[in-house]
């Protein structure tokens, strides 16, 4: 069901790995891995692009393996705006992530957006509805500048006390529409063990493409896999579903 000779979102020292980019490819390289993209986080201020992506370009001159050139990009705004650096050339793949909830006051936290819950100042499926909606504008928005992936899908929901089974079938179905009609790649990631089966299955039904990603920020971590072996055996294609 996914491909495990990919590793779709590794992190290198240039942001919050451990390793340079040579030492991640030759940790492919012993994982016997055919694709390794680097999705380093960026944002507004950050002046590493060139030297990131030349390092990643003289990697490929000493490898077969197939490199990626990717950033990870954080929504922060209600209408899916990003946190994009100033250049966005020569990238390849951009991941958009979601650490913090945009809304019209500004963006909470996820520990924030618990207390809120807690205290009744706050739904849970309210903030589900928001970050459902503003995924689905970032995903639509990034789309037209590189091909798009969803990094860690649903993880703010889970960081701020709110478990994927409390996704009310309607909202899952929004978003692997908006995954769908705009080409976005989910990525399963191994780190933060995420999404669930209940959300990959949905793409599996809907022909949304899938990658695994180890999320690693050591060399040791890619292209290892567990959390996605279980969920690749446990997906049931569509044809089988049909």
């Amino acid at each position: 069901m996914i491909d495990l000779s990919v590793d779709g979102h590794v992190h290198t020292a240039f942001s919050s790995g451990r390793d340079s980019v040579s030492v991640l490819v030759a940790a492919a390289e012993q994982a016997g891995l055919a694709e390794l993209t680097f999705a380093d986080r960026v944002g507004p201020d950050t002046s590493w692009l060139p030297p990131y992506l030349s390092s990643i370009q003289r990697a490929q001159q000493r490898t077969d393996i197939t490199l990626r050139r990717g950033v990870e990009v954080e929504a922060i705004g209600i209408d899916g705006w990003l946190a994009f650096p100033s250049d966005l050339n020569g990238l390849e793949v951009i991941s958009v992530a979601f650490n913090r909830l945009p809304l019209p006051a500004g963006l909470l936290s996820p520990d924030a957006v618990r207390a809120q819950i807690e205290s009744g100042a706050m739904r849970a499926l309210d903030v589900i509805d928001q970050v459902v909606t503003v995924t689905g504008l970032a995903v639509e928005r990034v789309s037209r500048y590189a091909p798009t992936r969803l990094a860690r899908p649903l993880d703010f929901l889970t960081r701020s006390g709110i478990d994927e089974a409390a996704v009310p079938d309607s909202a899952l179905a929004e978003l692997v529409a908006a995954c769908r009609t705009n080409g976005t790649v989910v990525e399963i990631s191994e780190r933060h063990r995420l999404p669930g089966l209940r959300l990959v299955q949905a793409c599996v039904d809907a022909g949304v493409r899938l990658v695994a990603a180890s999320d690693a920020v050591r060399a040791g971590e890619v292209g290892a896999y567990r959390y996605v072996r279980e969920l690749s055996a446990a997906a049931v294609p569509a044809s089988v579903t049909a």
